[in-house]
């Protein structure tokens, strides 16, 4: 929530104070009956005023000094008039900073001691319940606008909380989904071009074209995660299109350069699919790929989508290497895929498959895109 600016702060005490003073003056031609204000009950006008210079850090004395004044000035027999503009301040004041009860209480006080003096210790007494219940009525009123506001400024200042907090977290959650991005394009790329540069160094005496072909494949490879990583990064700069880096139309492209035999196939109705589910299923076939590359060079692969009337199934399997299951792999990938999945309420199983390895991940389709 904006705080007032300081300016303003500053300006009230002496915005009242000359109200005060001046407004006296101009309200004693009404009021003959009054005793006129003296040099003492000037200095009385000004003391409230002045207190409220301290109004923020000590609040409820403030509030008790020019209740006191207030009413000192009264019992001397001044004028009735802007005299309250102080005490009607720092009660404002008071409550917006939590001191609900010692300001009703100091009220009390204060409507007694009215109550008391106009009926009764004033020269010009002025009795009756009319009376008595619209002072009671302007203080109520005063209290009642001191508590909206203040109810208020709490609204606002938790909401700005929120929308901070919210902020922060959308800020924690785009972090991570660069991270796994990031970690996307690296490992899939770079393994293959381990796995190429392996290639090409072992056929280059005996087999200098084959050598060539993997070569070949390690340029584009480099270049492939230059201008992924270019898009990825890309999305962290304020005026970048918030699209994202890769989707299943790219699929092709994924699977030519993956330097596998793959089979693809596709059922059911294949159309445009929200961004993230989009990217989701391009990812979990990346990463699955990645890890045939890493762990079961040269075995075949079948990739399986499925488009439902609500999910998308994806079933990447391969045929193993040399050992069954050796294309599980380790570190960070298959629980990378289960996030990507669970992050969109879907899942994702990865299990052994005969000699090799399936990974078979279900993503819902919202209801507006099914």
């Amino acid at each position: 929530m904006r705080a007032k600016p300081r300016w303003i702060e500053r300006l009230l005490p002496l915005l009242a104070g000359f109200v005060q003073v001046m407004g006296t003056q101009g309200v004693e031609w009404n009021q003959s009956e009054r005793v006129p204000v003296d040099p003492l009950g000037n200095a009385l006008l000004l003391v409230g005023p002045l207190a409220l210079f301290a109004r923020r850090r000590h609040p409820v004395p403030v509030l008790l000094v020019t209740v006191v004044v207030t009413c000192v000035f009264i019992l001397r027999g001044h004028a009735y008039g802007p005299v309250f503009i102080s005490p009607i301040i720092a009660a404002y004041n008071a409550i917006g900073l939590g001191h609900r009860r010692v300001v009703a209480a100091t009220w009390a006080f204060t409507y007694a001691f009215f109550v008391v003096y106009t009926n009764w210790l004033a020269p010009d007494p002025v009795s009756g319940w009319f009376h008595n219940l619209a002072v009671a009525a302007i203080m109520g009123i005063v209290l009642a606008v001191a508590e909206f506001a203040r109810v208020r400024r709490e609204r606002l200042a938790e909401r700005e909380r929120t929308e901070a907090e919210g902020a922060r977290r959308q800020a924690s959650e785009e972090r991570l989904t660069m991270a796994q991005e990031l970690h996307d394009v690296l490992a899939h790329n770079i393994s293959l071009i381990h796995v190429q540069a392996s290639t090409a160094l072992h056929l280059i005496d005996d087999h200098p074209e084959q050598a060539r072909t993997a070569l070949t494949t390690i340029k584009q490879a480099s270049k492939d995660v230059l201008a992924e990583m270019r898009s990825v990064l890309n999305v962290l700069r304020d005026d970048a299109p918030r699209s994202p880096t890769a989707g299943l139309d790219r699929l092709d492209e994924l699977i030519e350069r993956s330097g596998l035999p793959i089979v693809k196939q596709v059922t059911g109705e294949v159309r445009p699919l929200p961004p993230g589910v989009e990217r989701a299923g391009y990812r979990i076939v990346q990463e699955t790929l990645t890890n045939v590359t890493r762990h079961a060079p040269g075995a075949s692969v079948t990739v399986l989508l499925e488009y439902g009337s609500r999910t998308l199934t994806i079933q990447v399997t391969d045929s193993g290497g040399d050992t069954p299951g050796e294309s599980l792999g380790s570190g960070n990938g298959i629980p990378g895929m289960r996030e990507r999945a669970s992050a969109l309420g879907g899942t994702l199983t990865a299990t052994h498959h005969g000699r090799g390895f399936r990974v078979e991940a279900r993503l819902p389709i919202p209801e507006e895109s099914a």
